[in-house]
């Protein structure tokens, strides 16, 4: 159906005037669904991002190239030694820089972006003191002598700090270790609900994979592994030097540098899932409520790749005031944002698949909704109703509000007052769950805050 077509019908049945001038702010812009543009397909003659740099383009400097040892390590090893220094009492210097959205195709292929940070260096008493007059004190003491010491990184300790005692809480930074994404949602959430479909089987079955690693001595040798270790040693030894050959038979050989593969228990996954991902892209969502849900999408997607590999099937859905399944999450993630909006055909449409595909008899059923809670059909009948056929088979319906600061005409969006007042929330609170915030106030830890109210 046409939106202004859809338009006139809501509005031949009343509409709130806040409702309206929502609809017709939508209707105004004359955007069109696309794909943003790719640009990692450009001429060879560019040079690669990570070779521009401000020293050697605006000052001229030559910039010194990084030890050939720390090319060696695999970013797991750097994780690890991270960690080891939090346990040693210094805080983790690797931090999440963004997850960059997956290829084209169902590679199921996550990058992600590291990034490190390093201390500040302040002059005075503390970092956030701002000298207000360039004379000096009437005190006691001389001219350079030191009056006060403090930590440039706060350590733990008793009253209202950030260290251990009797201070108010605050928020854990997960960005400090959340490269390893896969594994820390892991341990913190897993699907809920899960239960035997047809012939599959729970999360108890185990394995026994090469998958364990031990150096010196073992079953299987890594050769790749090795290999890398034993020009690590050279390298240090001082038998590899930049810009220089060398002979493979002068290279020296640790016991330690073998690496093997060992048997270990494993998990097997056996009990399948099909997580359907709905995505609003009306008009209404451009800016930060785009950029919160598809966040938010990217984070359990990446933890089902992880978790679940294989044995989860994902199935992604766009919605305007019609919907549309895509064929993966690039172009689930892409899709820029116009037209009107109506929630209804999103879950319609997720109904349809799984009863044509009769997926309920063999797999767990997950939904995950992200909207800005607006909605044209502002009562929500038909959206409810279908949303209570789908909670019928579904294990889990997650549905993420990412507000705008002009959205609504009250306190609550359209979508989160229809839900509220239709009892669902409370009738099924072990099946569905709706999480509402701010856009621009969605940090990444409320993203993955919610992400803990949707699966927990």
């Amino acid at each position: 159906m046409d939106k202004n077509t859809f338009f006139e019908k809501l509005k031949a049945l009343g509409l709130h005037p806040a409702q309206e001038a929502l609809i017709l702010r939508e209707l105004k812009q004359a955007d069109e669904h696309h794909l943003e543009p790719d640009f990692r397909g450009l001429s060879s003659g560019l040079k690669s991002l990570y070779e521009y740099n401000d020293p050697q383009w605006i000052q001229g400097l030559q910039v010194g190239k990084s030890p050939y040892a720390l090319f060696l390590q695999t970013i797991d090893e750097l994780l690890e030694r991270d960690k080891q220094r939090e346990l040693d009492g210094f805080p983790r210097r690797i931090r999440l820089g963004k997850l960059v959205k997956p290829a084209q195709g169902r590679k199921g292929d996550v990058v992600i972006v590291p990034t490190t940070t390093e201390s500040k260096f302040f002059h005075g008493d503390t970092p956030q003191e701002e000298q207000e007059s360039e004379t000096g004190g009437t005190g006691e003491g001389e001219i350079g002598e030191v009056l006060g010491e403090q930590p440039i990184q706060p350590q733990g300790g008793e009253g209202e700090g950030s260290g251990a005692g009797q201070g108010s809480g605050g928020e854990h930074d997960m960005t400090a270790d959340a490269f390893d994404l896969g594994r820390i949602l892991t341990e913190k959430f897993e699907l809920p609900n899960l239960k035997d479909k047809g012939k599959k089987k729970s999360l108890t079955k185990y394995q026994y994979d090469l998958t364990d690693i031990h150096h010196g001595l073992g079953q299987i040798l890594d050769k790749k592994a090795t290999l890398r270790k034993v020009i690590e040693t050279n390298i240090q030894l001082g038998n590899i030097q930049a810009g220089e050959e060398f002979a493979g038979e002068n290279l020296v050989l640790s016991p330690q540098d073998k690496v093997y593969r060992i048997l270990s228990k494993e998990p097997d996954y056996d009990s399948q899932a099909v997580v359907f991902f709905l995505r609003d892209y009306s008009g209404s969502m451009h800016g930060k409520p785009t950029e919160v849900i598809t966040s938010q999408h990217l984070f359990i997607y990446s933890w089902l790749m992880y978790q679940y590999k294989s044995n989860v099937m994902s199935r992604f859905i766009l919605h305007d005031t019609e919907a549309k399944e895509v064929e993966d999450f690039y172009t689930y993630y892409k899709s820029t944002v116009a037209g009107g909006t109506n929630v209804y055909p999103a879950f319609e449409l997720v109904h349809k698949i799984v009863e044509e595909e009769q997926l309920a008899r063999e797999y767990n059923i997950y939904v995950f909704h992200g909207t800005d809670g607006d909605d044209w059909e502002s009562s929500g009948e038909q959206t409810l109703d279908i949303v209570r056929q789908i909670l019928r088979y579904a294990s889990r319906v997650g549905i993420t509000v990412a507000k705008n600061n002009w959205s609504g005409y009250g306190d609550a969006t359209t979508v989160e007052r229809y839900f509220e007042e239709s009892g669902l929330l409370k009738e099924y609170a072990d099946l569905l769950r709706l999480d509402s915030m701010m856009a621009d106030k969605a940090t990444e830890n409320r993203v993955i805050e919610g992400i803990k109210r949707l699966v927990a």
